[in-house]
């Protein structure tokens, strides 16, 4: 299985080499901001369709939305400045916005590249600028059957959107000019006692085959984050069958089918928050190539989405160039410290570490696969 240390697509460490993006590391990795970041995250609603128990996002959901002006407004901006890639994602359902596909449209014409992270329930309505605009559309599914879908995944008011979602991806893996992805969090729920009541990790396997039949080019299987984003550890029950259940994901690749899962998926079997990886470094120099904007606020990384302290910007009333370059978005670069602040497990951990052995040994580059830091 590709993982994110094994040069897969999560290979999120030698992404920092390509060609195209050497002058904006080497800034970053020397502790100084480049003139805008190579990737923004961008939320364009907080408003969702589903009402998931385990949303990491649930406290900001349904607060608000950008207008339709300001965010084809704000899509342009990041043209301008130079962004290399946009990920659509949230906070909530970014397809819900009624003014996507202008963006989506507007962001490729400009020559960003487009990621989104989407719950899959509004592909349809979408379907042209997704399948050849976009490219990455990961899906986040969790389940392999309706049934369990409707436990982790039910819709607001109690709908059940799997067979819609499945069809949604199935109709776009037809179509796609992109990647179509399959995400798969492992998660368990505990009764007050601590005993397990309900779980996903059977159908872990079963849902990749779903995921290579419907089209898709690659799964994703992960663990399951709290709200602070420490790794949640399973059951040690769960041990067998979630060895059984990844060992048959092996069988499943091929060269139109990739299964992914993080290097963090082997504490899934109950070593939990103690699983984090330390941080005794007190600057984040991938905060230098990436951002999160939201409509309640620009923020310094997207852990600390909602974070007032970690807040340089509105989006919603401000150009984007004025506030990644502003006096406001310098505090809270110098106040945010990943060994007090970010003590939860970071995806972009051995990103930092490697761009932190730049400054000591520049590497030679490697050629340009994907902007998507």
């Amino acid at each position: 299985m590709a993982a994110d240390s094994q040069g897969g697509p999560l290979d999120l460490t030698s992404k920092l080499y390509q060609e195209f993006t050497r002058t904006q590391v080497s800034l970053a990795a020397n502790g100084v901001q480049p003139a805008a970041p190579v990737v923004v995250e961008l939320d364009p609603t907080s408003f969702c369709d589903l009402a998931c128990p385990e949303c990491i996002s649930g406290g900001l959901l349904n607060e608000g939305r950008f207008t339709t002006e300001r965010l084809t407004g704000l899509a342009v901006e990041l043209v301008e400045a130079g962004v290399e890639a946009v990920i659509l994602i949230g906070g909530g359902e970014p397809l819900l916005h009624s003014a996507i596909g202008e963006v989506i449209t507007t962001l490729h014409a400009g020559g960003t590249s487009i990621g989104i992270t989407t719950n899959g329930t509004m592909i349809h309505r979408h379907i042209d600028v997704l399948a050849g605009k976009v490219e990455w559309t990961r899906v986040s599914v969790d389940a392999a059957t309706a049934e369990t879908y409707g436990v982790f995944r039910p819709g607001r008011g109690g709908r059940n959107r799997f067979a819609e979602v499945i069809a949604n991806m199935e109709l776009l893996g037809s179509r796609k000019s992109g990647k179509l992805g399959y995400s798969f969090l492992v998660m368990g729920r505990r009764a007050a006692d601590g005993s397990l009541t309900e779980t996903n990790a059977g159908e872990i396997a079963a849902a990749a085959e779903l995921a290579k039949r419907i089209g898709c080019d690659y799964f994703e299987v992960k663990p399951e984050y709290d709200m602070e984003h420490y790794i949640r550890g399973q059951d040690p029950k769960l041990l067998d069958t979630l060895s059984s259940q990844l060992s048959r994901l092996r069988e499943l690749e091929d060269d139109g089918f990739t299964v992914v899962s993080p290097g963090t998926l082997d504490v899934v079997g109950g070593a939990g928050d103690a699983a984090q990886e330390v941080k005794d470094y007190t600057t984040c120099p991938v905060a230098d190539l990436r951002t999160l904007l939201t409509s309640s606020g620009a923020y310094f990384c997207p852990y600390h989405r909602g974070n007032p302290a970690a807040r340089y910007g509105d989006p919603a009333t401000e150009p984007f160039s004025a506030m990644w370059n502003g006096e406001r978005r310098r505090r809270v670069r110098d106040g945010v410290r990943p060994d007090r602040h970010c003590r939860f497990h970071c995806i972009r951990h051995r990103s930092n570490l490697a761009l932190f052995e730049m400054r000591e040994e520049p590497r030679e580059t490697i050629p340009d696969y994907d902007p998507f830091l």
